[in-house]
C-alpha cells in the first residue's frame, strides 16, 4: 500500500471501536487466506475520496453482527431484527473507517456507509499490495476488515 497503513493500524482502529463502544474484545487471528464466512454474513463498506481513494470493508458472521447489534441497542439478542443488524453493520463500518481515516493523507472524505446481507459465502484472499486485511475472532463469530487502496495522491 502506498499510504502508511499496516495491520497494526487496522487492529488498533478495530479494537478502539469494539472495546470502547461495545465492551467486546476481538482478537486478531487468522491469516486473511484462512478467513471464511458462510452465506448470510453481513457486509459493510465506506468509500473514501480525496488524496486517498479506496474502500474500507467489514465482513462478519451473522451471529457476531447480531450480538454487536444487541450490545449497541442494549437489548437481548433475540429482539434484534435484520434491519437492525444492517444498520449496526453500517455503523461498525463507519466507525472503523473513521478511525482509519485519521491515518490517511488529507483531504480525505467518507461516503455514507452501505451494508448488505451477503447471499454467498466469502473466503479470504492472499495478500495483495493494494490492501491491508486483518481477520479477527470472537466467540460469537469472525470478522474481517479490509482497507483497499485504489489511488493515493502525492503529498
Amino acid at each position: 500500500m502506498r499510504a502508511q497503513l499496516d495491520q497494526q493500524n487496522v487492529i488498533k482502529a478495530n479494537a478502539q471501536f469494539w472495546e470502547q463502544m461495545l465492551a467486546m474484545t476481538l482478537e486478531p487471528t487468522l491469516t486473511p487466506e484462512q478467513f471464511s464466512v458462510s452465506e448470510g454474513h453481513l457486509f459493510g463498506c465506506v468509500t473514501l475520496t480525496g488524496m486517498w481513494k479506496g474502500r474500507i470493508e467489514v465482513r462478519m458472521a451473522g451471529s457476531l453482527a447480531y450480538e454487536a447489534t444487541a450490545a449497541m441497542m442494549m437489548q437481548p439478542v433475540e429482539t434484534v431484527g435484520e434491519s437492525d443488524a444492517l444498520d449496526a453493520t453500517k455503523e461498525i463500518a463507519n466507525m472503523i473507517a473513521g478511525m482509519i481515516k485519521s491515518s490517511l493523507p488529507r483531504p480525505c472524505a467518507m461516503t455514507v456507509p452501505e451494508s448488505a446481507v451477503e447471499r454467498e459465502g466469502y473466503r479470504g484472499r492472499p495478500h495483495m499490495e493494494d490492501s491491508v486485511v486483518v481477520a479477527f475472532r470472537h466467540a460469537a463469530g469472525d470478522l474481517m476488515v479490509r482497507v483497499w487502496e485504489q489511488e493515493c495522491g502525492q503529498e
